[in-house]
C-alpha cells in the first residue's frame, strides 16, 4: 500500500515538475545568476515511506498545490483531529494567508495544539517576534517558519539574523522554494537588489507555483526603471491566476505609477470591485480619471477618500485640479492647496501650483501674493525647472521681454524642448526680432512637423518676415484638414493677418470669432481694426471680451485706458 501511494506522489509530482519547466521556459526570461549554495538534485528523491512525511514534504514544499494537496491528504486520512494534522493544517493556513495572500483556500480555523514547537513559533511570528532556530535543528519548519514574522519588516538589523538560518535552510531542503525566497526578500529590503533577483530566481525555478517570487522580481524592475518589463511579467502573472487579488492589485499600482493612464483606469476598478474598501486604490482611481480630464468621473472617488484621510496631500491636490481643471473655479481651488502649505510651506509642487493661479487672477492683491511665493522660490540656491519656467511664463504674460530672454537662456541651453523654442519665439517677436524669432520658428517645426502648436508658430514667423506666400499655402492647407473649434479659429485669425482690405479681414475674424469665441488673437484683431475704423462703440465691446480672458494683457490695458478718458457718450 505505501508503495502504491509513493509512486502516486512520485508520477504526481514529476508530472508537475516537468509541465512547470515548460511553462516557466516559455513565458519567463531568465532570472539574475543563480545564488551560491545549494542546487536541486539532478533527480526527484527518493519519496518519504509513510502519510506522515508525504504530508510534511509537501508542506516545506510551501507553494499553494502542494499545501492544498497536503491539506486533502490530512483530510483524506481523518487526521483533522490528531496533533499531526491540526499543527500541520496551522502552518499549511498561516503559510498561505502570509507568502501567498492572494491564493483563495477552503481552509478552517486554525487550532494547533499549544505545546507544538510550530504553534509556538507562528505565534511568535503573530506578535513579531523572530525566534532563531537551535544551531542543530536539521527541521526544515523549525527553520523557516520564524521567517513570517519579518515578511513586513524593513529593518536590516532584525533581517539581518534570519540570513544564516536560511542558508542553512537551504542546506537542509534545498528543493524547497521558501527559503530562496525568504532571502530574496531580505536581499530586497536591504538594498542588494542583484542578490534579490538572484534568490527570487533561484525560487521560482525551483517551483513555477513560487509566484511571489514573479512579484518580487517585479517590483526590482520598476524600481530599476524597467516599467514596461515589469508590467509585462505582472500581465503574465495575472493571466495565470486571473483571481488573485494580490497580482492584481500590484500590476494595477504598476501602471499607475507608470502613468499609463488608459491602462491603469480599467485595472485599478477591477481591484476596486473585487475590493472596494481599498482607500488607496480610490484614490489612484480619482487621479487616473483627473490625469484623463473625467473630472465630473472623479468626484465620486474623491467623495469617497475625503470621508478616509481629507487632510492627505494628493487628496488635497487632486481637488484643487478639480475645481481648477475641471469647474475653472480657481478660488476653490487655491483653498485646497493653501490647505497643503499650511502643513508644509516648503512644498515646491504646490507653491509653483498657487503661484500660477495667483498670478493668473485679476485680483491686484492676488497678483502680488503669486509674485511673492515666486520670489521666495527663486530665492533658492538651485530653483526647480518649475519654478523658473512659471517666473519666464509671469515674464512674458507682463511682456518684459529682456527678463524673460534671461530667464530663458539658461532653459534653452539644458533642454531646448519645443516649449523652450516656442517661448523663445515669443521672446524674440515681442523685442521685434523677427528674423531670430523666424529661426527659432523654424526649428520648432523642424523638431514637430506634426506639432499644431509649432505649425501656426512657423506660419506667424513666415508672416512677420514677409514670406506671405509660404505662409498662404499652409494656411489653406490646414483649414482643409483641421476640424472645426479652437484650432481651426487660429487659422482663420492667420489668414486675417494676410487680407488686404479691412472688410476681408473683418470677415475671418468673424470666422475665427464663430469656431472659439473666446479666441484671445481675434478678440484683439477686432478691437485693433475698429479702433482704426474709429467705431468706439465696437471697440469698447470687444476690449470688454478680450479683457475678460486677459486682464493683464499690457496692450489691453493700454486700449483701456484710453478709451476710459474718451467721453462716455456712445458706451
Amino acid at each position: 500500500m505505501r508503495n502504491r501511494e509513493r509512486g502516486r506522489f512520485a508520477s504526481r509530482f514529476a508530472g508537475k515538475a516537468v509541465f512547470f519547466l515548460f511553462l516557466r521556459a516559455a513565458l519567463y526570461p531568465v532570472f539574475a545568476e543563480e545564488p551560491p549554495g545549494p542546487s536541486v538534485p539532478a533527480s526527484l528523491p527518493s519519496r518519504p515511506a509513510g502519510v506522515a512525511d508525504e504530508i510534511r514534504a509537501l508542506v516545506e514544499m510551501g507553494t499553494p498545490p502542494a499545501l492544498l494537496e497536503a491539506r486533502d491528504l490530512i483530510r483524506a486520512r481523518n487526521l483533522e483531529g490528531g496533533e499531526f494534522g491540526r499543527t500541520m493544517l496551522a502552518v499549511i493556513a498561516r503559510l498561505l494567508w502570509s507568502v501567498y495572500p492572494g491564493a483563495a483556500a477552503d481552509l478552517p480555523p486554525s487550532d494547533p495544539p499549544q505545546t507544538h514547537i510550530y504553534a509556538r513559533l507562528l505565534r511568535e511570528a503573530e506578535r513579531g517576534n523572530y525566534t532563531a532556530p537551535s544551531v542543530a535543528s536539521r527541521d526544515y519548519l523549525e527553520i523557516t517558519l520564524p521567517f513570517l514574522a519579518l515578511l513586513e519588516e524593513t529593518r536590516t538589523n532584525r533581517l539581518s539574523p534570519a540570513l544564516r538560518d536560511l542558508e542553512r535552510a537551504r542546506t537542509v531542503n534545498p528543493a524547497s522554494p521558501l527559503a530562496p525566497y525568504f532571502l530574496g526578500i531580505i536581499n530586497e529590503r536591504t538594498g542588494n537588489m542583484e542578490g534579490a533577483l538572484a534568490f527570487y530566481g533561484a525560487a521560482y525555478r525551483l517551483s513555477a507555483d513560487c509566484y511571489p517570487a514573479l512579484q518580487g522580481r517585479a517590483r526590482i524592475l520598476e524600481e530599476r526603471g524597467e516599467r514596461a518589463q515589469a508590467v509585462s511579467t505582472l500581465e503574465e502573472l495575472a493571466a495565470r491566476y486571473p483571481n488573485n487579488l494580490s497580482v492584481r492589485r500590484q500590476l494595477a499600482a504598476a501602471l499607475y505609477r507608470a502613468g499609463d493612464w488608459v491602462r491603469a483606469e480599467p485595472a485599478i476598478a477591477d481591484v476596486l470591485r473585487r475590493d472596494p474598501s481599498d482607500s488607496r486604490m480610490t484614490l489612484a482611481r480619482a487621479h487616473v480619471l483627473v490625469e484623463q480630464g473625467k473630472y465630473l468621473a472623479a468626484q465620486a472617488p474623491l467623495d469617497a477618500y475625503g470621508a478616509v484621510d481629507p487632510q492627505d496631500r494628493l487628496y488635497l491636490l487632486l481637488r484643487a485640479r478639480l475645481q481648477d481643471q475641471g469647474y475653472r473655479n480657481r478660488d476653490a481651488a487655491l483653498t485646497y492647496l493653501k490647505t497643503i502649505l499650511r502643513a508644509n510651506p516648503l512644498d515646491a509642487t504646490v507653491s509653483v501650483y498657487a503661484a500660477r493661479l495667483l498670478l493668473e487672477s485679476n485680483r491686484a492683491e492676488e497678483q502680488a501674493e503669486g509674485r511673492n511665493i515666486l520670489s521666495r522660490l527663486l530665492a533658492e540656491e538651485h530653483p526647480p525647472e518649475a519654478v523658473r519656467d512659471l517666473a519666464m511664463e509671469d515674464a512674458i504674460r507682463r511682456e518684459s521681454w529682456r527678463e524673460a530672454r534671461e530667464l530663458l537662456a539658461p532653459l534653452l541651453r539644458e533642454r531646448h524642448s519645443g516649449r523652450d523654442l516656442l517661448n523663445s519665439w515669443t521672446i524674440e517677436r515681442g523685442l521685434g526680432n523677427n528674423a531670430a524669432a523666424l529661426q527659432a520658428a523654424r526649428e520648432l517645426y523642424r523638431l514637430e512637423p506634426a506639432n499644431e502648436e509649432g505649425i501656426i508658430t512657423y506660419i506667424s514667423a513666415l508672416i512677420d518676415t514677409g514670406r506671405l506666400d509660404e505662409a498662404r499655402g499652409l494656411i489653406e492647407q490646414r483649414l482643409q484638414r483641421v476640424s472645426g473649434g479652437t484650432l481651426k479659429a487660429r487659422y482663420y485669425y492667420l489668414r486675417s493677418r494676410l487680407a488686404s482690405g479691412d472688410d476681408q479681414i473683418i470677415a475671418d475674424l468673424r470666422s475665427s470669432l464663430f469656431e472659439d469665441p473666446r479666441n484671445l488673437d481675434a478678440l484683439t484683431g477686432m478691437v485693433e481694426i475698429y479702433h482704426r475704423r474709429k467705431d468706439e462703440r465696437r471697440v469698447i465691446y470687444y476690449l470688454r471680451l478680450a479683457l475678460a480672458i486677459a486682464p493683464d494683457n499690457p496692450r489691453l490695458r493700454r486700449r483701456e485706458a484710453e478709451y476710459a478718458a474718451l467721453p462716455s457718450s456712445g458706451r
